[in-house]
């Protein structure tokens, strides 16, 4: 027990130490404080749509919990590392990421909700009271990123997917929007004010704070921007009703049986969004409607991309458009953000491919580089190691993070490739791979992948995924990449709560998100679903180190 306490110890200071070096310390982060939700007063629970409810049960409220130090990670180093008296000699790379913000048109006819308490606590994905408020909710992490900014500035920012819940052009232009600094006008068909007044619901019009103009971002596909509520191809007939007044109808995608649905939507004239026509076809003598509007049609993915190009903030088409078509394939784009540093940032779609079946469970959200993206990734990793270039992979979905071949986030095989240990094994003849970073599973999870030849170290890398902004806890990461002392990197990712006033929409939108964790019993940690703060370190090629060592001196 004194071993493990003294270990800890060391732990703690060494990731003090760093983080007073890298002066992030007027600016709060999980390493300062954690945001935990409380335990509900009472053993009652609300219905999720019972918002009137929430505070007299105790739920949707969170206390200030410790700091949670870096972990000093040196699981890619050789067998005996001392990673103790190492310092940092040269900052690489700053940026930040993040995922899976869902940016929701709740009046959307063509929604799921009337599934969402069927499916457990994955029922959160398809209703949760947050959903009026995440573009607020994104604004709110957007001034945060700013205020960081204008301390240690960013090198760049990256999306990692998921903007839009369900592909359709008005949310992906509130992400466009937020991030450019645009009015927003929250709501679609028709005006609305449920409560009387500016600022104070979540359809009224506000100035985003916008990106700062200095901070070139750029984007990732993810699956809810490509498929139908992230899981289904988009047909005509679901075309149709997005841009129509019927409420979406269909089979029960939850528990299959007899019946037919009308699937639900939100009604934006009332106070807490209520839920309407959601329920059993046959139980309804009237199904409401909605004001049609042809904002909310679906953006098949070339269009997507093409919405990119209109934007005030930098670079114009954020990756996706570039002057050098040899660079780009659909979804996928390289680009080195910083000429007098030797980074590669290559930004993969692996989402699905349209005529590809799903697995077993008919979800489209697994991960793939069919249609030439296999060929093109291998041509880019190959590039860059022959340009001597350390290398980071971009893409929604993680890899090597699943076993189970039916799980929604497993890769179906391609060719190249059998499976994804297959392909991990061939990223790892890629010892200038340093860093995947991911979404997709709205976790904070951290995996390494050790070169299965202790000769050469340097075949590693790591993977690093972000969690959702639209789950408590809605946080962002920002990265750090530094060279050591001893030549090796260092790789620092810091988890960060947004800063939310405390009568702001923003705030009320958290308050709903750990009502929803609460009432879904998403109640207590899990693996990789807290903070994770972490150092991680990589071992460099005898070339790179060379190279790299000239950076900074």
């Amino acid at each position: 027990m004194k071993k493990i306490i003294k270990l800890l110890s060391i732990a703690l200071v060494v990731s003090l130490l760093f983080f007073a070096c890298n002066k992030h310390t007027s600016l709060i982060t999980t390493v300062d404080q954690t945001l935990v939700q409380d335990i509900p007063t009472s053993s009652k629970v609300p219905a999720i749509n019972d918002i009137a409810d929430f505070d007299k049960y105790g739920y949707g409220t969170y206390h200030i919990g410790p700091g949670i130090p870096y972990q000093i990670r040196t699981d890619l180093m050789p067998s005996g590392y001392n990673y103790s008296s190492v310092t940092k000699a040269a900052t690489l790379l700053r940026f930040f990421t993040i995922s899976d913000i869902h940016l929701t048109d709740i009046e959307s006819p063509a929604q799921l909700i009337v599934f969402a308490n069927q499916m457990g606590g994955q029922g959160i994905s398809l209703y949760s009271p947050l959903m009026p408020y995440t573009t607020q909710v994104l604004n709110a992490a957007i001034k945060t990123i700013n205020d960081f900014h204008k301390q240690v500035p960013f090198d760049l920012g990256l999306s990692l997917g998921d903007m839009a819940n369900s592909t359709q052009h008005n949310e992906l232009r509130y992400f466009i929007d937020i991030m450019d600094g645009q009015p927003i006008t929250p709501y679609s068909g028709t005006v609305h004010d449920p409560i009387r007044g500016a600022n104070n619901d979540y359809t009224d019009k506000f100035q985003a704070v916008g990106l700062d103009k200095s901070i070139p971002w750029y984007a990732t596909i993810g699956n809810h921007d490509h498929f139908f509520l992230g899981s289904i191809v988009v047909t005509q007939g679901i075309r149709d009703v997005l841009v129509g007044s019927t409420i979406y109808q269909s089979a029960n995608v939850a528990h299959p049986d007899t019946f037919s649905y009308s699937c639900g939507t939100l009604d934006a004239s009332t106070p807490n969004a209520s839920i309407i026509g959601a329920g059993r076809l046959d139980t309804f003598k009237n199904i409401p409607t909605v004001v049609a509007d042809s904002n909310r049609r679906s953006l098949a993915i070339q269009d997507f991309i093409k919405e990119f190009s209109t934007t005030t903030s930098s670079p114009v088409g954020h990756g996706f458009i570039q002057s050098n078509p040899q660079n780009v394939l659909g979804g996928c784009y390289s680009f080195i953000p910083k000429s007098s540093v030797p980074i590669k940032i290559i930004v993969l779609d692996d989402t699905q491919a349209d005529d590809d079946p799903p697995f077993e469970e008919g979800i489209y959200g697994h991960g793939e580089l069919s249609n030439g993206r296999y060929d093109w990734l291998m041509n880019q990793l190959q590039a860059g190691q022959d340009s001597n270039q350390l290398m980071i992979i971009a893409a929604h979905v993680p890899i090597g993070v699943v076993k189970d071949s039916t799980a929604a986030v497993d890769w179906k095989p391609e060719p190249g490739y059998t499976g994804q240990t297959d392909l991990i094994k061939q990223l790892q003849a890629f010892p200038n791979l340093i860093l995947w970073v991911a979404g997709h599973r709205h976790l904070n999870t951290i995996t390494e992948f050790v070169s299965s030849d202790s000769i050469h170290p340097e075949n590693g890398f790591w993977e690093v995924e972000t969690r959702s902004l639209r789950e408590f806890p809605e946080e962002f990461r920002t990265f750090d990449i530094n060279r050591n002392s001893d030549s090796t990197i260092s790789i620092i990712t810091t988890d960060v709560d947004p800063v939310m006033e405390n009568d702001s929409l923003a705030a009320l939108g958290r308050k709903y998100a750990i009502a929803s964790n609460q009432i879904y019993g998403i109640n207590g940690p899990k693996d990789g679903q807290l903070s994770f703060n972490a150092i991680l370190i990589k071992q460099l090629s005898p070339t790179m180190k060379n190279i790299i060592a000239k950076i900074g001196n």
